[in-house]
C-alpha cells in the first residue's frame, strides 16, 4: 500500500483526504471480492467534529488535527503524557487505524440495515479493521497502536459498576458513554487490546465471507 504516511498525524488536508480515499478504494475492492452482491460505495470526507471519526449515510468522516477542539487535544495530551505523544497517538488511531473501523461500520450497516451504537457493533468494526490492516501488512503500525492502547488503557478509570459486564454497561449507556472520552476510550482501547491479542481470528477475506453468509436471507 502506497500510503506510507498513514498512521501519522497529517497537517496537509489535501494529502489526508487523498490518502484516505485511496485506502477506502482498496478496502472497497476487498469487500467486493468477498461479497459480490453488495453495493459498497463509501466516500471519505474531511469533517472534523467532536466525534473525530465516524461513518454516516455514505461517508467516512475524518478529522484534521489542526481543526480538533482544544478540549479534545488536551485529552490526548493527558492520556499520552505529553503534547508530542498526544499528537502522535491521534495520528496512529484517527489518521490511521480507525478509517477501516468506520468502513467496517459501513459494511455492517449495508448488510444489516439501520444500526444503533452498541458494544457488539464496535467490536465488529474493530475486528474488521484489525484483520484488514493485517491483510495489508501493517503489522508494525498495529503494534505501535497496541503498545499505545495498553499504556493509555492502564491509566483510564474503569467506568463499569460492580456486578455488571462491560458489554451490559455499554449497551445500556451507549449514548452517554460515547460522549465521555474517558469512558468511551476505556471501551475502545480495551477492545483493541483484546482483538489484537486474539490468535484465533480468521483472515480478513474469510471473516467477510463468513459474515456475508450469515447475513444473507
Amino acid at each position: 500500500m502506497a500510503q506510507k504516511k498513514w498512521f501519522t498525524t497529517y497537517s496537509d488536508s489535501i494529502a489526508l483526504v487523498k490518502d484516505a480515499n485511496t485506502i477506502t478504494k482498496s478496502f472497497t475492492k476487498d469487500i467486493h471480492k468477498n461479497n459480490k452482491k453488495i453495493k459498497f460505495n463509501i466516500k471519505t470526507v474531511l469533517h472534523t467534529t467532536p466525534y473525530l471519526i465516524y461513518f454516516y449515510k455514505d461517508a467516512a468522516n475524518i478529522p484534521l488535527w489542526e481543526q480538533v477542539i482544544p478540549e479534545q487535544k488536551q485529552f490526548f495530551y493527558e492520556i499520552a503524557g505529553s503534547e508530542a505523544e498526544g499528537k502522535r497517538i491521534f495520528g496512529l488511531f484517527f489518521n490511521g487505524f480507525y478509517l477501516s473501523h468506520e468502513l467496517g461500520h459501513a459494511y455492517e450497516f449495508l448488510i444489516k440495515g439501520q444500526l444503533e451504537g452498541s458494544y457488539k457493533g464496535e467490536y465488529f468494526a474493530n475486528t474488521v479493521a484489525m484483520l484488514w490492516w493485517k491483510k495489508h501488512h501493517r503489522e508494525k503500525e498495529l503494534k505501535e497502536c497496541y503498545e499505545a492502547a495498553k499504556k493509555i488503557w492502564a491509566k483510564l478509570p474503569n467506568p463499569v459498576p460492580a456486578g455488571a459486564t462491560i458489554e451490559e454497561y455499554f449497551s445500556k449507556n451507549y449514548e452517554q458513554a460515547s460522549a465521555n472520552p474517558y469512558v468511551y476510550g476505556y471501551m475502545q482501547f480495551k477492545q483493541f487490546i483484546e482483538i489484537y491479542e486474539n490468535k484465533n481470528l480468521p483472515d480478513f477475506d474469510t471473516f467477510i465471507q463468513q459474515v456475508s453468509k450469515s447475513s444473507s436471507h
